[in-house]
């Protein structure tokens, strides 16, 4: 093991080729994460149990029941991916996340898919607007080559803030309304510049299915988000 961990290399030692390899291993990794998703989501709306359940989560406590089962399965997988070198278990980790996401996703997809006017095409409408956002604030950061770290205390009190109001929220019944969807893109979009800034400067050559579970996190958070605004219009 300390073998192992003083032969690390950080990515921003590495040679211009060897950094190009590591981006496109992170970012495979994140694109795989995506297709997985999409896989797992049309099996899980396939069955009209699954379906009922999780819409049934999303009434009263139980929703507070799912977003704290949510969080600790991320904070589990975060943990597995980041201090196990067994690639397996780092893959294991990072699909049983995606299964969560998927999972936690159901009832905001059938909802978007079957109750509004727009059907299947305010789904693309999100995922088009969300990988453009995506595409530019990854860019941002390797054209400038700028350290986001700085973001990661302002994003820590943003995401304490955001569980305090859906905690709020659920417990005395109350909508946060569009502009919350629109502060928590913003979030988002910050999560996803201190995601990539820690891909350029904080990760070792071997950390890439770490690298790509931050990134793939920071993505779904704002498709939510960007689908839950293009829903507030129907």
């Amino acid at each position: 093991m300390e073998n192992r961990i003083q032969n690390k290399l950080m990515v921003a030692d590495l040679s211009e080729a060897d950094k190009v390899t590591f981006y496109k291993k992170t970012y495979t990794h994140v694109a795989g994460g995506v297709l997985v998703f999409i896989l797992f989501e049309y099996l899980l709306l396939q069955s009209e149990a699954i379906v009922n359940f999780a819409l049934s989560m999303t009434e009263g406590y139980r929703w507070l029941i799912m977003l704290g089962g949510f969080m600790l399965v991320t904070n589990y997988a975060e943990r597995m991916t980041l201090r196990t070198a067994d690639r397996n278990k780092q893959y294991m980790a990072y699909g049983l996340y995606i299964l969560a996401e998927a999972f936690i996703f159901v009832p905001l997809i059938y909802i978007a898919a079957v109750y509004t006017d727009s059907g299947s095409e305010i789904l693309n409408q999100a995922a088009i607007i969300t990988l453009g956002l995506f595409t530019g604030l990854s860019a941002i950061v390797f054209v400038t080559k700028k350290d986001f770290s700085f973001l990661k205390a302002g994003l820590t009190v943003g995401f304490f803030i955001a569980i305090g109001l859906i905690l709020a929220g659920t417990l005395f019944g109350f909508n946060l309304g569009l502009w919350f969807s629109v502060a928590m893109c913003a979030l988002a979009a910050g999560s996803i510049l201190y995601q990539t800034s820690n891909l350029v400067h904080k990760y070792s050559n071997d950390e890439y299915v770490p690298a790509a579970l931050g990134l793939f996190a920071s993505l779904m958070l704002l498709f939510w988000y960007v689908l839950s605004i293009l829903m507030s219009r129907d």
